[in-house]
């Protein structure tokens, strides 16, 4: 991609109301567009961060079974009369009218939806286990919208379902997804910094499980065990939880945190009011057992942002960062331009900063956007013997030829 074809422009400040520093440095750097108090809009560069996340979300439930849907936006409220229509018990969910008449939940989660589609389907046990997930937008009618798009009132993300034929069934797959969530989270470079924590179960059931990122820009208070790698909410910090994890008070390190994802074990709490059941081996009519599994891929993007820049801009692993290269042309088109063509024919992401703009910015735009390999090519480059290579990570630029640089960036 050349950056003369963006229409996005890096801002050297963000909007006096933004406070959320991921939010700032992404409307800065032009990942993202401020609409709204907890409403964004991903920009070319964001989607790309956005896509990646979600093909390595996807790429991790399809391994252990899951089954990529497209759910709904509009809900049905004859479904969700069954469980928690009433505003008393789900406060944060927006509701309209039709012109015909009668009442439309917009989409916040799909426990209900997925429990009363899949009756449906699930007549045996030999329809089971069935892990059906979504990769969708979904809407809470937050009453604040303060953490950028770690906390929006429109978000990204993926929610598998599982339904099982059993509770030892559905244990086996609790385990299956809490690896992959702990392979996603290495894989987008926060798993040091994330933890497994037992935690409320909320309205879901008693206890769950979420996966809290370590920062100061986290609302939960968690308490880590290093050892382990497990952490506990506050919410739940007993001396009976304790006691039950096996962990020592004492060991426990306190830390702000950011909740990336959860998992719950439903048991019955939906299968039983909408009637979902199946036929066992013998012949008889049993509940299904269900559990659900969040991860919110817009707030994870904001919590890689949050965790990992530094003074200058964002610092993207290269595994979501919109390109792998940066390539900026100093005075040398020509040969910036035949470096771009065969980097991109070798399958390297490049974004080519062809502007006509000065060095200086060239090089604060390229810091603030964060992506991980930076290749200048200038007279100075070209008279040393090559370009000037330096990793987003360092400090210390180099000169490679040719076949160094391509050694570099394929290794």
């Amino acid at each position: 991609m050349r950056q003369t074809q963006l229409f996005t422009k890096t801002r050297k400040e963000a909007p006096a109301d933004e406070v959320a520093k991921n939010a700032q440095l992404l409307i800065r750097a032009g990942f993202i567009h401020k609409e709204m108090a907890g409403v964004y809009t991903f920009l070319p560069l964001g989607v790309r961060v956005i896509q990646k996340i979600a093909d390595i979300i996807r790429s991790e439930m399809n391994k252990i079974g899951g089954i990529e849907t497209q759910s709904t936006a509009l809900q049905s409220k004859e479904v969700w009369d069954k469980t928690r229509w009433s505003d008393d018990i789900v406060d944060n969910w927006f509701k309209t009218e039709l012109k015909s008449g009668g009442v439309l939940g917009l989409a916040f989660t799909h426990e209900e939806p997925m429990a009363h589609m899949m009756k449906n389907f699930i007549a045996s046990y030999k329809d089971l286990p069935a892990y059906p997930y979504d990769i969708r937008t979904v809407f809470r009618n937050e009453a604040r919208a303060k953490s950028g798009i770690m906390r929006g009132r429109e978000f990204f993300w993926k929610a598998l379902y599982s339904f099982s034929q059993s509770q030892e069934e559905h244990d086996i797959f609790y385990q299956n997804i809490t690896d992959a969530y702990i392979r996603i989270f290495n894989a987008v470079g926060i798993g040091d910094k994330t933890f497994l924590t037992f935690a409320s179960g909320g309205t879901f059931s008693k206890y769950s499980h979420e996966f809290q990122t370590l920062s100061d820009a986290g609302e939960d208070i968690i308490y880590v065990d290093r050892s382990s790698h497990q952490a506990v909410n506050q919410e739940v910090y007993t001396d009976e939880v304790l006691a039950d994890l096996g962990l020592d008070r004492e060991k426990l390190e306190q830390h702000k945190s950011i909740e990336v994802g959860n998992i719950f074990s439903l048991g019955y709490k939906f299968s039983e009011p909408l009637e979902l059941t199946y036929t066992d081996q013998d012949g008889r009519a049993q509940l299904v057992y269900m559990g659900s599994y969040g991860i919110g891929i817009s707030r994870l993007m904001g919590t890689v942002a949050e965790v990992l820049h530094d003074e200058r801009g964002l610092v993207w692993p290269e595994s979501i960062a919109p390109y792998r290269v940066h390539l900026l042309s100093l005075g040398s088109d020509d040969a910036a331009t035949v470096l771009y063509d065969m980097l991109v024919q070798r399958g390297i992401e490049v974004l080519f900063d062809d502007r006509d703009v000065r060095a200086g910015e060239k090089f604060a735009d390229a810091d603030l956007m964060g992506l991980p390999h930076r290749i200048v090519v200038s007279q100075k480059s070209l008279d040393a013997g090559g370009y000037e290579y330096k990793a987003r990570t360092s400090d210390t630029p180099e000169i490679y030829t040719q076949d160094v640089l391509l050694a570099r960036l394929t290794q």
